[in-house]
Parts: C-alpha cells; sequence; structure tokens
C-alpha cells in the first residue's frame, strides 16, 4: 500500500520527537528564530525546546498535524488552548543571548495580546523542512486544519515570522491585522481568518 506524502495525519505524542526535528529545520532560516537564536548549535538547542513549550499541547488534543514523512507539520491548539508560557519564557532565558532578550519577551507579550477575543483555533508553528518544499505540503497542511474551522464556523489566528509566508496565508483567507516590532526584534504579522 503506498501513503502519499502529502497526506496529513495527527501525530501521537509518541512522535512528538520526529515533529520537532522537522520544525527545527523549517526553521533554519526564520528570520525571528535566528534573532533569538543566532548560532547554529543555539538554535537546534533552543528550537528544540522552544517548539514543545509554544505548542506542545497539540499532541494532547491531537491537532499536531504531520505529513506521512514528517517532513512538514502544523501545530494547531483547540480553542480555549494556549501555550505554555512559563516554559517558554524559560527556554528564552536560558537560551537567548542577554541583549536580545527583552526584545524577544516584550514580542511575545505583544503576541498574546494581540489574540482576537473570540474563540479561534491559533497555530503557532507550522513548517516544511527545506529539502522538502514546494511539493504543497505547506497548502495541505493548512487545508486540512482550515477544513475543520469552516466547518465549525470558527476562527483562525496565527503570527507569520517570515515575511515571505504572508502570501501563503493570504491565500489561505487570513487577513493582516497589523504589525509587531519590538525594539531590534523581526517583525511579526498577527493574521485572522474568518471561517468560510
Amino acid at each position: 500500500m503506498t501513503v502519499s506524502l502529502l497526506e496529513i495525519r495527527s501525530a501521537t505524542p509518541d512522535e512528538m520527537p520526529q515533529t520537532v526535528s522537522c520544525m527545527v529545520a523549517a526553521f533554519m532560516t526564520d528570520p525571528f528564530a535566528r534573532f533569538a537564536a543566532p548560532s547554529p548549535h543555539d538554535h537546534l538547542r533552543a528550537m528544540s525546546a522552544v517548539t514543545p513549550a509554544f505548542a506542545g499541547r497539540s499532541f494532547e488534543h491531537g491537532t499536531a498535524y504531520v505529513s506521512a514523512d514528517f517532513c512538514g507539520a502544523a501545530l494547531w491548539l483547540p480553542p480555549g488552548i494556549h501555550p505554555d508560557g512559563e516554559a517558554l519564557e524559560r527556554v528564552f532565558r536560558e537560551n537567548a543571548p542577554p541583549e536580545r532578550l527583552d526584545d524577544l519577551l516584550g514580542t511575545f507579550e505583544k503576541m498574546d495580546a494581540s489574540h482576537p477575543d473570540e474563540p479561534h483555533w491559533y497555530l503557532p508553528i507550522i513548517g516544511v523542512e527545506p529539502n522538502a518544499r514546494n511539493r504543497g505540503l505547506g497548502r495541505a497542511l493548512m487545508d486540512h486544519a482550515l477544513s475543520r474551522c469552516d466547518r465549525d464556523g470558527v476562527l483562525a489566528y496565527l503570527e507569520s515570522s517570515n515575511p515571505r509566508n504572508i502570501t501563503l496565508y493570504e491565500r489561505h483567507g487570513f487577513e493582516v491585522m497589523g504589525q509587531i516590532q519590538i525594539g531590534a526584534a523581526p517583525v511579526v504579522t498577527p493574521m485572522l481568518r474568518q471561517p468560510r
């Protein structure tokens, strides 16, 4: 039986390591991730800890969506479920360059404040590892989760940490809400999508 690499499914909690590895690779050139961890060594260590703190609760809720080969993943948090803010702050305090820490923490504080008041699905992190890009994985991951948002009539919210990804999100119905830029940190763009 052949499995399509574009087949999207929920990852189990036991599959968190493979999923986190995908995110580490996918964010290797992300402006915000590399501001937080400038060296390759620091990026590998920090992103491996940031991903579970930021989006690990998606595994508990069956909303950590992955491709069959773990080359792409989208870690969604259902309405009312939030990142582990304490763990995230601890990771930044342990890994970020001291001169960047205030800008990082300030950015995450603004990101938290930018969420809509209404119940919404939150996409803290989505990525495709570099060798698997341009195969349609990003689109398949977005379509998989957004079909549920549409079916349930619920908002979807994300922040783009890479300006190159904004057009992908706009093609899926997300609209730019503004920009977050604290100190020397790169711009983060909050985006909201109404259900269709």
